[in-house]
């Protein structure tokens, strides 16, 4: 496979429909939605993939791969299901929540965190050092949990218009994930966003109301999404 990715301007200021970089049409790639090879993880690429409906995801060592899968996970967010006990964990306020308060050690626990048949990690210090740039820039955020003042469970991902890309999350307690989650969720209804885009199925995640979406109409609803303007700086209650 080609690059396929031309840069057509400076960045001077990041904006949704404004973009450097252009991608192949995802709608053209096979199920298995790889885009395109190489390219950067400079803020012009990050944000013109997103914009596009695609995300970086390759391991320490490999080219810069870019994906557009289908079907997609998507949770609509009056969608999300919460259980009977996490519903208990979070009226007994068993967790501090903080929203962007430590974004770096979020995606740092996120690359030490162990994943269900694979080795290593695909969050390597080339993604943490652009997904912390996208942090400064006011567009990528974290939601985070805390016990006796310690960080215990988070969650970080970026957003464009309307609508979150959630990226990584991880718990070094039971249910704080799930928290930082459940806040995410409310977070995007009191701001009216269209969904939370989950990437790839999980068993975890479809449990929360998280549904598989075919890509074409991923896209449109992204495009729709990106209609309005990005929330972008610091996030909170």
């Amino acid at each position: 496979m080609h690059l396929g990715i031309h840069v057509l301007l400076n960045f001077s200021h990041l904006c949704v429909m404004e973009y450097s970089v252009q991608f192949p049409d995802p709608n053209q790639v096979d199920a298995d939605g790889l885009v395109a090879v190489g390219g950067e993880l400079s803020p012009e690429y990050l944000v013109s993939a997103y914009a596009s409906g695609i995300f970086p995801w390759f391991g320490e060592g490999d080219p810069i791969l870019w994906w557009s899968p289908s079907p997609r996970l998507v949770l609509l967010t009056d969608e999300f299901k919460v259980s009977k006990s996490l519903k208990k964990t979070i009226q007994n306020k068993v967790f501090e929540i903080k929203i962007d308060y430590n974004f770096k050690s979020v995606i740092k626990n996120c690359s030490k965190s162990p994943r269900p048949g694979q080795d290593g990690t695909w969050i390597t210090k080339e993604m943490i050092d652009a997904y912390i740039q996208l942090h400064k820039l006011g567009i990528a955020h974290s939601f985070e949990t805390y016990f006796e003042n310690k960080l215990v469970g988070g969650l970080y991902g970026v957003s464009l218009g309307k609508a979150f890309f959630g990226e990584s999350m991880f718990f070094k307690k039971a249910d704080a994930s799930k928290v930082a989650f459940y806040f995410l969720v409310e977070w995007c209804k009191i701001n009216e966003f269209h969904f939370i885009d989950a990437q790839q199925p999980t068993e975890h995640l479809m449990s929360l109301g998280a549904k598989k979406m075919e890509r074409s109409e991923f896209l449109n609803r992204l495009e729709a999404a990106l209609d309005f303007e990005t929330l972008k700086g610091k996030w909170g209650f």
